[in-house]
Order: C-alpha cells, then structure tokens, then sequence
C-alpha cells in the first residue's frame, strides 16, 4: 500500500457519514465539470448541427427539387456547402422556409407551419413517474426538439433538482444556472424577491425550444410551501394554482409547455398535474417498475382528491402511458406490456421507446438522437432508433392535434 493509500484510509476511517457524502459529492463534480470543460471549453457553446436538403425536404412537406431551385435562384435563405457541395440548413433557415411557404400559401399554411391557431389552447404536456430510470428527461428532450424541428415553438421547464433535462440543453446546474434562476424563482411566496416568468426563460441553441433551467433551488419551494400552509391557515391554499398562473404569463409565445417533473409526489409534482393539459406517465416494462408504478397512481389518486377538496380541477385532454426503454425480443418484457395494454387499453402508447445503444450513446454525449449526424453511429442503428424515437413523437403529437380539434 502507497503512502498516499494508507493517508487515504486513515482519514476515511475518521470521516463521519455527513463528511464522506461532502467529500464525494465535491469529487464528482469536480470531476464532472472536468468533463464538461472538455466537452464545451469555456468560450464554446452548444451548436446544433445542420439539416441536408432531402432531411430539410421531409420536415417541412417542401419538395426536394423545389430547395434546389429556390438555392440556385438565391430565393430563401441561402444554404451553406459541405465539401461534398451539399447544400445544408440550420434549423433557424429551416423555419424561414416554413413561414414563407406558409404566407404564400395561406390555405395550406398549417401543413407548413403547424403553430396554434386562435381558439386553440396551450398544451401544457407533464411526462411523470416518480420511479428512477423511466426514461422521464430522456422522453422530455426528444419530443421538445422533433416538435421544435417539425416548427412548434416550445418552453421545457426542468421542475427536477437533478436537473438532467437543464445539463442536456448545455445549463450545467452546478455552474450555468445561479440563485433566483429557476421556476423556484416564479413560484416563491416572498414578493419582494419573486420574478416574472419571462425574466427565467432561455433561449436555447435549439431554435424553437426555451428553457426554464433547474438546479437544487427547486426544492426550496418543496419546504416553503408547509410553512405558508401552516402559517397563513389557508390564505396559501392555492399554492397548486401557482405554475398553472406562472405559465399564463407567457401563453402566447408558446404552443406546448414540457415539464420535466421530480422524481417524487411533493408540491411541485402537483402543481405539475394541476397545471398539465396533458400527461405522459413513462414506464419501463418490469415488474419492480410497474409495481412502483402503482404506487405513483395510488399515491396521485390521494393528491387529487386533496386537491379537489381545496377547490382544484383537473382538466386534461389526455393521460397516456408510454413504455420506455423496451426489449421487444425480451420475454418477461412482452408479457409486462401485454398485461399493460390489456388493463389499460387505448391508454398504452402504441409505439414504445425502444432500448437502444444509438439513444444511450446520444445521452452519454448529452445530446438527443436528433442532433447525432448518421456518421456518428452504425447506420441501421440509428436509422432504428430515429425510427423508434419518431413512432412516438408522432404519436404524442397526433394527440396534440386531435385535442386541438385538427384531422
């Protein structure tokens, strides 16, 4: 044993609990901002790659043929070449071209530029399940950017301290995002230092996707609001209607809200549910998962009811199960899905979210499958997983226009 090891071991041998855990988490965030210094030095931001002419094409119904022209013409925003002499768009140019075809087409303006239209409400959408590992922030970022990249404009808010869906958006919790900087912000009882909602929200390196970043402030609210309850004997009962007012605020700029929820039933979760238009309730198809699953239906059944009796109304357009990080050729998983669709019918999604090395690969780049160039990954699996990943955006968001009254 090294000098350094039995040092090492002495003082681990003296450390009390309280002390080891600081002393780990110091560690590993030193050791993860290591590798974010490598993966983003500190001039450098999150940059989105850029879209071919036959991707453009399928994203925007805008024939390839008619691109090719409007290029040579110097009509539209002007692509940049690759070295191939490939024409390429950012998505910023993408949806240039969405809003052109939509003024000079006006009959069909919706197929170019499918943003709401008067009378249609805000889809304020939760993904929840207080099970880890259900693949909640993996669902968020990927549906947020195929909306974005299919021209909706979109808020994702990160309600969970961990705040995975703020890291993957390139806001590293520890070091991007500083006091008074997250929902926490908007929803605090103390009036002197609450914040317009705008005041919180981010754009992103995303073009169509904001962000309302988190960090471990998020909890505060979680252990402000029994205090106020308890304090202001009911003059702090609709500590549930905060969020749903917050998001008011901005109605207008968006056409669907992402919110991101904790992995718990707190006060936060249910403002989440209170605010929802809509509910994605992910689960990963195995037994342990579905019976903690349960639990979280149990336990949402019991907020409810609290909440009605405080005066809230759920009004949502629709609760959907997706499973995630499925095994089709895994048998025990079949069998939990089976039984999943046989209980809840029409209620289970469809598509599922397929396990995939191509999505694991992405996530541990902090990127989504979206934003992974063909080259990056063998070809047919990310063909696959894009597959996958688009069956259940599709689905998500043909439930999106039918609650908006669209065919």
């Amino acid at each position: 044993m090294t000098i350094a090891q039995r040092t090492e071991s002495v003082v681990a041998s003296k450390e009390d609990a309280g002390s080891k855990i600081l002393r780990h988490a110091s560690l590993l965030s030193g050791q993860l901002q290591q590798l974010r210094m490598r993966m983003y030095p500190p001039k450098s931001e999150k940059m989105l790659r850029q879209f071919l002419t036959n991707e453009v094409s399928k994203l925007t119904s805008i024939p390839d043929s008619t691109l090719k022209l409007m290029s040579s013409e110097g009509r539209g925003p002007v692509p940049s070449r690759l070295e191939n002499n490939h024409r390429v768009y950012t998505l910023s140019q993408v949806n240039e071209l969405r809003e052109l075809f939509a003024a000079q087409k006006p009959s069909d303006a919706l197929r170019f530029l499918p943003r709401r239209r008067e009378g249609e409400h805000l889809q304020v959408l939760a993904i929840a399940n207080f099970k880890g590992g259900s693949a909640k922030t993996t669902t968020c970022v990927h549906l947020a950017h195929y909306l974005a990249m299919h021209g909706y404009r979109v808020l994702a808010l990160d309600l969970d301290p961990q705040a995975s869906l703020s890291a993957l958006f390139g806001a590293q919790p520890e070091m991007d995002v500083g006091a008074n900087e997250t929902i926490y912000a908007a929803l605090r009882y103390d009036d002197a230092e609450r914040r317009p909602i705008r005041d919180i929200i981010r754009k992103t390196y995303f073009d169509g996707v904001d962000l309302i970043p988190g960090n471990l402030e998020v909890m505060e609210y979680e252990h402000e609001t029994p205090r106020v309850l308890a304090n202001r004997s009911g003059s702090g009962a609709i500590f549930f209607e905060r969020l749903k007012l917050a998001l008011a605020e901005v109605e207008n700029d968006y056409d669907v809200v992402i919110l991101d929820t904790p992995p718990s039933l707190g006060f936060l979760t249910l403002s989440a549910i209170y605010a929802a238009t809509s509910m994605i309730i992910t689960v990963h198809p195995a037994m342990l998962d579905v019976a903690s699953m349960s639990q979280f239906l149990l336990m949402m059944g019991d907020l409810i009811s609290v909440l009605n009796e405080s005066g809230g109304q759920l009004d949502q357009d629709f609760i959907r199960y997706l499973v995630t990080r499925h095994n089709p050729n895994d048998a025990p998983q079949s069998q939990v899905v089976a039984m999943l669709r046989h209980l809840f019918g029409p209620d289970v999604l469809l598509p599922t979210a397929i396990e995939s090395t191509a999505v694991e690969a992405a996530g541990l780049a902090k990127r989504s499958i979206y934003e992974l160039e063909m080259g990056q990954l063998g070809r047919d699996t990310h063909k696959r997983a894009r597959e996958a990943v688009d069956a259940v955006n599709e689905a998500i968001v043909g439930l999106l226009n039918k609650s908006w009254g669209r065919p």
